[in-house]
This record gives C-alpha cells, structure tokens and sequence, in this order.
C-alpha cells in the first residue's frame, strides 16, 4: 500500500484487466484485517471481545435489523440497562458486527449493484467505552492502528471535526478539543471543519448525541485532497468515525452534558480491506472474489471487470454485484432468524431475494439459458464458508437451530416460488398492459403490483412499457410505494400508556439525586391465587416526560420511582402490573411499569389527594390480574415443553410471546402449518400437567451453572442477567437446587426448564384449563399458537359445546332455504368466536356437511323444478302463434326455463318464444329469448330481450338467435311482459 501514484496507477490497469487474480498474494486478506483490528484493542486499556449480536434486535422495537455497532449497546448509552445484565460490567469493548441496512430509515437495498461500494450486508469493525477513556485515547489509537499497524501512508490520510452550530445561533460548539488533538499527528490543512450533517451523530429526536471525527483516506495520493473530503468522490473516502457521546438531547432541543462520556466508533471492514489490498473497489477484494468465481463457474457467463453505468452495456458486472451482496445478507439474516415473509423485517428478507433472483435470472444466465430454483440456495455454503470463522453461530446458529443446510433450505423454497411468481408477472405484466393500453400510460397501482408481488423493479416495468409504446403513471406509483414503506417498518411493543426515562434521566436520578436502583425483589412476595401484602416504599423521583417534579399534580400521566415495588416491571414477554400507590390522603393509579436502567417506573395518573417527593407510599398491586397473567405465564412454559414433545423432528425455538391478562400469544420456529391433530396433542400434554397439580419451582441462581441444566429452554435472542432465575414445572419430582447439582439427569426431559424473571402460578392446578384457539403462521418458518387458561379457557369450550348443540338442531331443519341460511350463519359465526382450536376444525367437517346436504337437497329441487317446467311447455298449446311471449312461475330460475325452452325449440322450431320469470321476493327478474335462424333478420333475440327487462332496469347478452338476461327489480314484471308481447308484434305483425 505504499505505492507511488504512477505506480498505483499501473497497478489498477493490470487489475481491471485481470480482477480475478490469485487471493493468496494478498499481504492483508480479509482474516487477517479483522483479526488484527481486534487484537489491537484487546491490548489496549484490556477492550473486552464482545460477540457480534445477531441482525435481529430482538430487543430494540425501533430497528428493522442491527444496521451500526452500536445498536446493542444502547441500553448502556441510554441509561436503561439493566445493572445485573453483564453489558451492565462493560468498561470497554471491541469485535466486528454484523449490520444489515436494507429497510427502515438507513437502506441502501437499490443502490446495490450501481455502485461498488454500496450494500446491504456489511462488517462494521468498532471499538467502545463506556465512561472509561475518551477523546486523548480514541484519537492517538486510531492513528496508531492505520499508520503503524496497517502502515497506510499517513500524508493520504485526512480528519474532520465538528464545528458546531453557534456561529448559526445553536447550541453546539465548535470541537477545538478534537481539532488540537489531531494536530499532533497532521498538519492543519488536513485537519478540515466538519459541518453538523457529517459531524455530529445523534440517536434520534431525543437522546444521547455528540460530535464526531472522522477519518478520510486518499486513494490516489500524491495531492492534497481535502477539497474533495465529504464530496461523495469515489476516491477520497471516509474509513474510520468515531463518535464523542457527550452530551443528550432534550425534548425542547435544548443539550445537556452527560456526566458518564462514552466512545463508539465504526470502521467498514470491507472498506479498510479493499484499501489495504490496493483496490479501487470493495467489490475487487477477497471478501467478493471467491463469490464471483464461483458465480461464474455455476452460470458460465462472462468474468467480472468491475464496470459500473453505461460502461456495463451487458449489466452482467451489475448482476454480480448483486447477487454476491445479497446472498451474503440472505444467509446471515436467515441464519439469525429473520425468515422471508409478509411484513416488518421478513418482507425485506423477501424483497432481497427477489431482487437478487431477478438480476441473476436477467443477466448472469445466457441467452436460452434457463435458470433453475437453486441458483442461491447453492451459494449459502459458500458464504458460510467465508463467514463462518469470524461468526461461528453461522455453521449452528445456537439461539435459532439454523445450519447451513436448513438457510440453504430456506433460500430454495423461497427462490423456487418467486421464479414460479416470476413467470406469472411477466405473464401480469402483458395483461396490464392490454388493460391500459388505451390509456397509453401504465397505472401506478398495475406498476406497483407488478412491484410488490412479482418482484418486478420499476425500471425493468419502465423498459417493458416503452417497448409497448406506453408510459408509466409514476406519481401514482410512488404514492403508492410510500403506502408500502409505512408496512414494512418495525412493529411496535403492546403496552398502555407511559412515562419514559431517557438517559440524561436516570443519570439524573442517580447522580444528581443519589437514587439507588429500585428494589424490586417483593414483586416475588404474593400468592398466585390472587392475593399478596401491601408493601410500604418512598417516593424517591416524580416525571413528567419533560421535568421532574416535587407533586404529582391533577390530570396528568406522570411516571413515580419508588426505593422498593411489589410492581412488576413488563419484561420477557410478560405483561405490567396495575394497581394503586396511596398515602393518607392521597391515591395514584398506576396503568403501566416499565423499567429504566435499573430503575423502576410506575406511569399513572392521581386519583385524589396528593402524592410528594419524599412521601411514605402503601403499594398496592392488582394481584387478581396479575393472576391471570401468571397463568397464563407458566401455561406459556408449559406449551413450549408440549410443543417440543408433539414436533418431533422440528426444531421448535420460541420466537417470542406476550402473556397479558386475557390470553397468551406463543410464538416458535416451524415449518408448517400444525394440524388439528397435533394442536390437540399439545393440549393433552399441558391440560395433564395441570391436572397433576405439579409444583412450579422458582430460583435464583448463578448463570454459568444454570446454563448446564439438561432440559434448559433458553428464549431466541434474550440477554440474561446474572444471577439467573430458574423456573421449572413438570411431572418429575424435583427442585431447582436439584436441577443444579445434577443437571445432565435424563429425569429433567419430563420438565418445562426456562430462565425466567416473570411472576408465575404456585401449582399448575391453578391454571384451571388450557385452550388452544388459534394457529396461525407469522413469518416463513415461523408459527403462532394463541390460548386461553382459566375462565377464559372454560368459556371457550363451552363456546365449542353450544356450536355442536347448534349444528345438530340445523340437522333436523327440512326447509332447504332455512337450512342454507343457517349453514351461512354458523360459518360467520364460527369464524368469529374463540374457541377450542382442534374441536373448530371438527366443527368445520359438521357444517360443510350440512352444505353437503343443502346442495344435495338443492339439485333434488333443480331437478324437479326441471321436470315440470318441461311438462308445463309440453303441454302448451302453440298451434297458430307467430310468436310466444309467456310469464313463468319459475322463481326466475333460468336453468328451469332453458329445460322449458328447449321443449318449445322441438315442438316448435321456427317459432320464436320468449319467456319471463319473477321470484316471490321481487329482486329478481330472469329473462331468456330464443329466435329460430331464419328470423333473426326479423327479430333479434338481444333487442327482444334487453326491450322486456328494460322495463325493470336490468339488461342481458347472447347471440342474435338466443339471449338471456336479468334484472333487480320486479315491480314493473307486468310492463316487462307487454313490452316484450308489443316489440315481437311490432316485428311480425
């Protein structure tokens, strides 16, 4: 990387000519970039190697995936984590994260190919403090890494600094410290004046925020490129940011400087690689290399070059780029959860194996190729391959079950159903384009579609219409884009109304006001049965979402931390306390808790009298509700343990749950739709756990230990405190100290083992009954089981009883028009309730054989209906009629009146008939014409008829010689009639 300009010039010649030259002449391969970077700060103030987490933030609501470094650091730079966590002992860290920016606010999904430096999958390299060393510190390192670690040539390198905004009348001022400490190490006309867009990072609207420096490399060298800094130049890129998190962001904009400063800083691995192996482009390292030979020897298309625009006149070099990117995040999204499906963050996973599928199918393949499902399943390995090392999880993912050859799997499935998708768009496409083609434009909603559902890009719809002569309605499009942008962001937490800590707060609390972290230990103290002490605390912080307070004034929702609460705080899935805090004279009604740094929140409102800080509180929790909910929290145990005896061969993982007071929501890892069979298996097992009457054993204890307990459930991306709490339930006699000294026990399969810091039943008896009442599917792979326990179970059965007592009443109901309306009725209404999951499916079989029999009745009518409307027509006397125009009691069932024209046509062929039927309700009119051949010049059969039903406002169709119609309305029948008399009269007079 010390070459000289000529000779780097040289260098990027022979490379463009033969891109695909042998990797192990690289003096940095990718390996050893990461390792080295890793290693360097595990030397320095002893960073701590911190795991890459997965892409799917299982506890950030606000994140489609993990798109920086930082994201699972936040509840430390937030003030919320909590102090028994271990990110809780972080001083520092460093590792190389997984980041995925594809959806959601930050996605660069479109922009992959056009470039070669944009993509969706990519390595961010970081290190971090937290309250530890700052700017002195991060400043000489990073210098030291680049310059005499990876030894890039220092007069290449520039760095940027914040220069606030107070010159423009704001609050930030200009970073002199950062400025002077870079001074030591270049001269100041590469020391450069950040603005506030590229030099000062916030988390959002409110929050932890602080200016940032930032590292920028010349590629060319040999000039002084500070002008073309922060420029978008290809070739005077930024590397390295680190972020000073200094100060927070309040509601009113004002800053507030944070007593604890932190460091975050990111690095692009695939950047710093590609620079240090002397390439011009991400893409032209061995991170992308190995993935383009492979490309090529599956496809046998053209090598890669490296063109980008109108120089890649095939737009085979784009289409590799492509699919190499989104394999890449494929197999990682995949392998940590993230399935292709509907919405949210699987229907990003879907829109990037769409894309990447098309590109292939378009451009890698040549001409007359075909492609075949299994194009992207068969580079998984391959990727695992190149990843695995680095995240091992990649080769057994332990929190999902996912190998390598499952993704693969996965990524098959998926591709085989969008290539079928893909035919059919193509096939779409023609027929929206005949239906717009007067138009002349394409519509938006048509475009979209083809979008949305067959994966189509706009631009590929834009070249199809153009080569039909026609245009694209893209304001209706893009209108239409934004609809689907809103659907696929992030879903939400369930929960009530709250008051919420930020991190200038809890640094407040604690600080400032010397408050501990809430102990919350009594919310253990009570007696599942509904019932617990009241317990005595002080008010130790009033909030009101802007400004802490010394009363909590009248009509308004305000947050309250206490030293002590019996409250439990929403977690894992469990659902917050409700109730009531009271002094002497006063009443505050808490609607929901939540949990802050370690700090515990009671949001609600006063009742009466007056609450103060400082003042001496009874807490009393809404125990007959938390009853409900901790039924409903051990039967979710208890269905996990079920679920995994009854799939056998599936790998059952949870995916999460919510236990609120009326029903429990379970969601878990499996393939295919459960059949009633196998749900009723499942609540076999748990209404039997129940009906043991077995002990749930609650303890807390040392993490490490717990985790070698045999049966242990641990939940799908859940970080645990330690100590850890323990809950088993099951048949086997046991305790949780048992568990503990004896963990490898074959006993233990016969329980429900799970960390676990939610409030659970005492004894399964208390559950009371255990129903099933929904399964749905959420996700590709992923299924949802929602129940009932207690009297919400009891009511669901009895449900199921009164449908069956329904369904053998409408058994002995002879009238057939009764007994279909019925059979209607008890379809809606079946749908509508909850109830008892397998016997609904039962239900189901009985109704549709009431429609068995209702259909069955019904072509017993038709046929009799048949029957004597061509015994009626038989014997009509016709002899000396020109024409016949005759009103039919038929209930204007026009099969019934074809049967009668039919016997006419023989009796009669060349007299032309016409016939009229009404049904007793008056909203239905039938009208069906018939003229034989020779008269059609005569009489049109169409005019005949659309003359009758014109009459009551209806009209019909056919041929000139037979026609047949309807109309809604029967008021004027008997005009109908005349007209249809008079017209025919008129024409053979």
């Amino acid at each position: 990387v010390t070459l000289c300009g000529g000779e780097r010039e040289a260098q990027a010649r022979r490379d463009s000519q033969d891109p695909l030259r042998s990797m192990s002449e690289v003096e940095w391969p990718v390996k050893r970039v990461r390792q080295t970077f890793i290693e360097f700060f595990q030397n320095k103030e002893n960073h701590t190697f911190w795991p890459s987490c997965s892409v799917v933030p299982h506890e950030d609501p606000t994140l489609l995936f993990i798109n920086a470094g930082m994201n699972q650091y936040k509840p430390i730079f937030t003030g919320t984590v909590d102090p028994n966590s271990p990110l809780a002992k972080l001083k520092s860290a460093c590792n190389s994260q997984k980041c995925i920016r594809a959806g959601g606010k930050h996605n660069d999904l479109d922009d992959v190919g056009k470039d070669v430096y944009h993509h969706t999958f990519f390595e961010m390299l970081g290190n971090w403090s937290f309250a530890n060393y700052f700017k002195k510190e991060a400043i000489a390192w990073a210098w030291e890494l680049l310059t005499e670690v990876y030894k890039l040539p220092s007069d290449r390198l520039y760095a940027t600094y914040c220069e606030g905004d107070q010159h423009l009348g704001g609050t930030v001022p200009c970073d002199d410290e950062t400025r002077d400490l870079w001074l030591q190490f270049l001269p100041a006309d590469r020391v450069l004046k950040g603005n506030m867009k590229d030099n000062f990072w916030e988390m959002g609207d409110t929050g932890p925020c602080g200016p940032c420096t930032e590292l920028h490399f010349d590629r060319i060298g040999g000039r002084n490129a500070a002008d073309l800094v922060n420029m978008d130049d290809p070739d005077v890129l930024e590397i390295w940011n680190v972020v000073f998190i200094q100060m927070f962001r309040n509601k009113d904009k004002s800053l507030t400087i944070l007593p604890g400063k932190h460091v975050d800083t990111g690095m692009g691995l695939e950047r710093i690689t590609s620079i240090l192996q002397d390439k011009r482009s991400n893409y032209d390292s061995d991170i992308f290399m190995p993935i383009f030979e492979a490309i090529t020897a599956k496809t046998g298309v053209r090598a890669y070059t490296g063109k980008v625009g109108k120089e890649d006149t095939d737009g085979v070099d784009m289409a590799y780029r492509v699919v190499a990117d989104h394999i890449r995040t494929l197999t990682i999204a995949i392998n940590d959860g993230a399935l292709p499906g509907s919405d949210g963050r699987n229907y990003v996973v879907r829109r990037v194996l769409r894309r990447g599928v098309r590109y292939a199918r378009q451009y890698l393949f040549p001409q007359g190729a075909h492609y075949e499902a299994g194009f992207f399943a068969s580079l998984v390995p391959l990727v695992v391959d190149l990843l695995g090392e680095a995240f091992p999880e990649l080769k057994l993912n332990p929190a999902t079950g996912l190998t390598p050859e499952k993704v693969a799997e996965i990524v098959l499935e998926e591709e085989a159903s969008f290539v079928r998708t893909l035919d059919r768009g193509i096939q779409q496409f023609e027929k929206f384009a005949a239906q717009d083609k007067a138009a002349g434009s394409l519509s938006g909603p048509h475009t979209f579609q083809l979008y949305d559902t067959f994966g189509f890009p706009v631009d590929l719809t834009l070249l199809m219409a153009e080569e039909k002569g026609m245009t694209v309605d893209m304001d209706s499009y893009t209108q239409c884009m934004a609809e689907q942008k809103a659907r696929s962001r992030g879903e939400g937490k369930e929960g009530g109304k709250t008051v919420v800590l930020e991190a200038e707060q809890t640094d407040r609390i604690a600080n400032e006001m010397g408050v501990k972290p809430t102990v919350d230990s009594s919310k253990y103290e009570w007696a599942s049965k509904g019932t617990g002490p009241k317990v005595d605390a002080k008010v130790m912080a009033i909030f009101d979402g802007k400004k802490f307070l010394d009363a909590v004034p009248e009509g308004d929702l305000v947050g309250v931390v206490l030293d002590v609460t019996s409250f439990y705080a929403e977690a894992g899935g469990q659902l917050f306390d409700t109730g009531k805090i009271t002094t002497q004279d006063g009443s505050f009604a808490v609607s929901n808790v939540q949990k802050y740094g370690g700090f515990v929140l009671h949001s609600g409102e006063l009742g009466y009298g007056s609450i103060k800080l400082g003042d001496k509180v009874s807490l009393e929790v809404d125990f007959e509700r938390r009853s409900l909910i901790a039924a409903n929290h051990t039967t979710t145990h208890m269905l996990n343990y079920a679920l995994r005896k009854v799939l056998v061969g599936s790998t059952v993982d949870q995916r999460g749950s919510i236990c609120g007071p009326d029903k429990l929501r379970f969601d878990f890892s499996h393939n295919k739709p459960m059949t009633a069979d196998e749900v009723n298996q499942v609540q076999v097992i748990v209404r039997e756990m129940i009906k043991a009457e077995c002990d749930v054993q609650k303890q807390e204890s040392p993490l490490s230990g717990a985790k070698q307990i045999k049966a242990l459930r641990a939940v799908f991306g859940e970080v645990y405190p330690d100590p850890v709490r323990v809950v088993s339930v099951g048949p086997a006699k046991h305790s949780v100290a048992q568990l503990l000294s004896d963990p490898t026990n074959d006993e233990w399969d016969k329980l429900s083992v799970e960390f676990c810091g939610g409030t659970h039943l005492d004894n399964t008896r208390e559950a009371e009954g255990f129903v099933v009442v929904m399964e749905e599917g959420t996700a590709k792979g992923v299924r949802r089981l929602v129940a009932y326990t207690k009297d919400a179970a009891a009511r669901a059965s009895q449900c199921a009883d009164d449908f069956e007592l329904r369904i053998a009443g409408a058994a002995s109901i002879s009238d057939v028009a009764s007994l279909d309306a019925e059979v209607s009725n008890l379809r809606n209404s079946l749908d509508l309730e909850p109830m008892d999951y397998g016997r609904k499916e039962s239900l189901k079989k009985g109704i549709d054989k009431l429609k068995e029999k209702v259909i069955a009745a019904e072509k017993e009518l038709v046929k009799a209906k048949a029957a004597a409307a061509e015994k009626w027509a038989q014997e009509l006397d016709l002899s000396g009629q020109k024409f016949l125009v005759q009103a039919v009691d038929l209930e204007g069932d026009i099969k019934a009146m074809d049967s009668a024209m039919r016997v006419i046509n023989t009796k009669a062929p060349e007299l032309p008939a016409a016939f009229l039927s009404r049904n007793k309700a008056g909203d239905k009119v039938s009208c069906l014409a018939s003229v034989p051949k020779a008269l059609v010049g005569t009489l049109d059969a169409k005019d005949w008829l659309n003359v009758a039903l014109g009459e009551c406002g209806g009209k019909g169709g056919g041929k000139p010689d037979r026609a047949q119609g309807a109309a809604k309305d029967a008021t004027n029948f008997d005009k109908a009639v005349k007209a249809a008399s008079d017209y025919a009269q008129g024409k053979m007079p």
